[in-house]
């Protein structure tokens, strides 16, 4: 059994050595191809194995005619678009993600946006507080419960909008009605939605236009999930309405040219990125691949 770690963003080195542990342990064979600058790499390494482990690496048709021997792929984290799920099918290889295991990190990182935004970016101005605010999260999974973790422990009120719900709502926390009901009551929306066809350009001028002049809009999720042109010339009608995210815009040198106090993204998404995210995302995606390779344990596929 042959596994594969391809990885442009390389895992730290001791959570490849987790990886090795696991995938040997149960009678494995584990091959590294790390910060590959050519597709062909990739497209060269993954001939003869029978598992992939990935992060944000893409995965299309290509690669899975490439991989002839492939049964499984694995992207260690909670999205997955970045994996051809149809081709993958089409090729008889099972999909899965890792969901949780970054959970706790994207959910602080929020909270590490939301309070610069809120504090005036730590400028000496007067700010204001999120204890007594309403955050809606959309929708409700892992990282949406620790997001609503930490804004009860700042006193905040949490609402939320069940699009889908793997997991119980927390206590405490508020289910609405509706998308529309969870923009017009929160002073902070919280994104945690996948990107699909549903999903794209979700956040368009109707739902923006619905929010509160002041709200603050956190993206965590997808850049996609939000029309950029439709939140920029709604921002430059609402004076006060701000957004910050962790997935560089398309037009974020628009986004900083007019409406650079109230906008905030970081260079690239930093949502994982944490040394205990990144261990628990590549251990876990191991442990499903043997798991799988040995027992046909499909716990977490996501593709049918």
């Amino acid at each position: 059994m042959k596994v594969l770690v391809a990885t442009e963003k390389p895992f730290a080195p001791v959570a490849i050595t987790g990886i090795r542990e696991v995938v040997e342990h149960e009678g494995g064979e584990l091959v590294l191809l790390e910060k590959y600058t050519d597709r062909q790499q990739l497209l060269d390494a993954v001939a003869g194995v029978d598992a992939l482990i990935v992060r944000s690496d893409k995965v299309d048709a290509a690669v899975l005619d490439a991989a002839k021997q492939l049964k499984i792929v694995v992207r260690a984290g909670a999205g997955y678009d970045n994996v051809d799920l149809a081709a993958a099918s089409a090729h008889g290889v099972v999909v899965m993600n890792t969901p949780g295991q970054n959970s706790n990190a994207v959910a602080e990182l929020v909270f590490g946006m939301l309070l610069m935004q809120v504090r005036r970016r730590f400028s000496g101005k007067a700010g204001t507080e999120l204890k007594g605010k309403t955050i809606g999260l959309y929708t409700y999974g892992n990282v949406a419960d620790n997001v609503a973790r930490i804004a009860q422990g700042f006193g905040m009120h949490v609402i939320t909008y069940l699009y889908c719900c793997p997991i119980p709502v927390r206590e405490g926390v508020e289910c609405v009605s509706s998308p529309a009901e969870l923009f017009e009551k929160s002073d902070i929306v919280s994104l945690h939605i996948p990107l699909t066809p549903d999903t794209r350009e979700f956040v368009n001028r109707a739902m923006l236009e619905r929010m509160k002049p002041d709200a603050i809009l956190v993206n965590t999720a997808r850049k996609e999930v939000v029309s950029e042109a439709d939140l920029l010339a709604v921002m430059q009608e609402r004076p006060a309405m701000a957004y910050v995210t962790d997935l560089l815009p398309d037009a974020h040198a628009e986004f900083e040219a007019k409406v650079p106090d109230r906008y905030f993204s970081t260079p690239k998404k930093m949502g994982a990125q944490t040394a205990e995210a990144n261990i628990n995302a590549g251990i876990a995606a191991a442990r499903q691949v043997m798991a799988y390779l040995k027992n046909g344990d499909e716990t977490f596929r996501v593709n049918r």
